[in-house]
């Protein structure tokens, strides 16, 4: 379990670095879906971008905060 860290003598949060970690795989998996043409069939885009990043930033949560 991740406590706050040290950046310059500010403390953060855990959840920022979850967040730029979730990032990396959402913004892959984004580009694969756009290169495939997927977002032809997606009604929303910009929602369903918001609800893979969201599900990514669960996962990695999930995963480092045990």
């Amino acid at each position: 379990m991740l406590k706050e860290f040290d950046l310059a003598g500010v403390y953060l949060s855990p959840m920022l670095l979850y967040a730029l970690i979730a990032a990396v795989p959402w913004a892959l998996v984004r580009e694969g879906l756009g290169r495939a043409g997927a977002y032809a069939l997606i009604w929303h885009p910009p929602l369903f971008n918001t609800a893979l990043y969201l599900v990514m930033l669960a996962g990695v949560a999930a995963v480092l905060h045990q």
